[in-house]
């Protein structure tokens, strides 16, 4: 072959093949003004974006999870979950036009579940009730339904499609938030079991539907508290709703606030993490500090102990954890948006694989939890938090103004122009990964007849909320 025409093949084969294994494609920002199907007022309509994402292969839908709702669990707000719809070019792996086309609101027999503490829902601490934080989402491939995870339990529940529990799973006893005179504190911590605000927060379901993996996010009161090494995967069983095996899992450090916010399954025993700090673009964070501290590890659970019944910081315990890679597979704080003033947002909590993109690599799609770009002081009144990109400065606002508005944080009068600020926005980013690399499997296909039944169920409830 001729040196010329040997160069040209060389050529088209490299710009046939992705750059590397995992490369970041596009990212786009989400007004945070943006509302969902019941509208857009701070408590009952403004997305609060992505405490997790999910992508369902089987129906081609995308889910996207908020929380407790603004306040941090302090005012009313009704529990909820978005379909969404991303294009996606198949070619490039570059996302575009997001839109929410679903609203569902969770209820327990009938009443609507509802972000505030539980002993403002229930009237005491201890007793959950339906106070709810939800952070993690998946779909079982054989049913359809939702399983979402639960920080105030912490607590792992099964929906169907309209957003109805179906059931609760058997959440191990140790890690619940006891206390050492009897009964628990949902609202905040125990002597013993999981953290105040650090419950179940990633969840992952295996490709053949069996088993969900629900991670805390640190680890527990008593188990190191704040300064805690290791936190832990439980792995329940789909059928039975029962934990059958805990692991325990290595953090980078506890410093400024460190946690996991997201795990996804890739294949039945490898998995990646989302781990990140309290730092960068949020409605409350400092705003230094996030470069090097939003990574996505992988893991693998082969070879490690079931660490169930043990107490991980005691002296003298051997384990083996489950294996993590060194090196982070993406760092999500390497390349800002101008939208963002080149910060990366604070709370990256959402993590989903997505559809297969031409080439045979795969798309991966991160987001972002603004916390509905509010803030609001000891007497739980709520303000705007908005932010200009071009000075990196934030202001707090009276919510739908910007007259009255004070330096944020502070109670000084901001005297300056308000043009050029705006509510804190969502943030997806794509990525995409060679297959080699990801090891991924999709989950098993849905059973035959299912997705007629889906569609009809779909139908049912938009008929409903119509008449509501």
């Amino acid at each position: 072959m001729k040196l010329k025409t040997l160069c040209a093949a060389l050529m088209l084969a490299a710009a046939a093949a992705p750059a590397s294994a995992v490369s970041f494609i596009n990212g786009i920002t989400i007004p945070g003004a943006t509302g969902d199907q019941y509208g857009s007022s701070v408590n009952d309509g403004r997305l609060g974006m992505f405490s997790d994402i999910y992508y369902d292969p089987n129906r081609n839908e995308w889910w996207g999870l908020s929380d407790r709702g603004p306040g941090g669990g302090t005012l009313a707000y009704d529990v909820r979950v978005q379909r969404f719809t991303l294009d996606v070019d198949k070619s490039t792996g570059a996302i575009s036009n997001f839109q929410v086309v679903q609203t569902i609101k969770f209820s327990a027999g009938g009443v609507t579940m509802g972000g505030q503490f539980p002993s403002t829902l229930s009237g005491s601490a201890s007793n959950l009730g339906t106070a709810f934080d939800p952070e993690g989402i998946v779909i079982n491939p054989h049913t359809g339904t939702l399983l979402v995870s639960d920080e105030y339990g912490p607590s792992l529940y099964e929906f169907d499609r309209n957003g109805n529990l179906l059931r609760a799973y058997n959440t191990p006893e140790a890690l619940r938030p006891a206390l050492n005179a009897g009964g628990y504190n949902y609202d905040g911590d125990g002597n013993v079991g999981r953290r105040t605000n650090r419950g179940f927060e990633g969840l992952a379901i295996s490709p053949d539907g069996q088993y969900t993996y629900a991670m805390l996010q640190s680890a527990m009161v008593d188990e190191g508290g704040a300064n805690g090494v290791y936190n832990r995967i439980v792995k329940f069983d789909n059928t039975s709703g029962e934990a059958v095996a805990q692991y325990a899992y290595k953090m980078e450090t506890a410093a400024q606030g460190r946690g996991i916010s997201a795990l996804v399954a890739l294949n039945d025993h490898e998995f990646a993490v989302l781990e990140r700090n309290n730092r960068g673009l949020g409605a409350d964070a400092v705003l230094d500090g996030a470069a090097g501290n939003k990574n996505v590890y992988l893991i693998d659970l082969t070879g490690a102990t079931d660490v169930t019944g043990m107490d991980l910081d005691a002296a003298g315990a051997s384990f083996t954890a489950v294996s993590k890679n060194s090196t982070p597979f993406i760092d999500l704080a390497a390349n800002a948006l101008p939208e963002t003033g080149g910060l990366s947002p604070e709370k990256w909590e959402g993590l989903a694989i997505g559809p297969q993109l031409d080439d045979g690599s795969w798309l991966i799609v991160a987001g972002n939890d603004n916390d509905y770009s509010v803030t609001q002081n000891g007497s739980a009144v709520q303000f705007d938090v908005l932010f200009n990109p071009a000075t990196q400065q934030r202001i707090q606002c009276p919510l739908g103004s910007t007259e009255g508005c004070t330096l944020h944080g502070s109670t000084t009068p901001y005297a300056g122009s308000t043009e050029g600020f705006e509510l804190i926005p969502g943030v997806l980013y794509a990525y995409r990964a060679t297959g080699a690399e990801l090891g991924y499997t999709p989950p098993v296909p849905e059973p035959a007849g299912w997705a007629l039944l889906g569609a009809g169920l779909a139908l049912v409830a938009g008929v409903s909320r119509r008449k509501s």
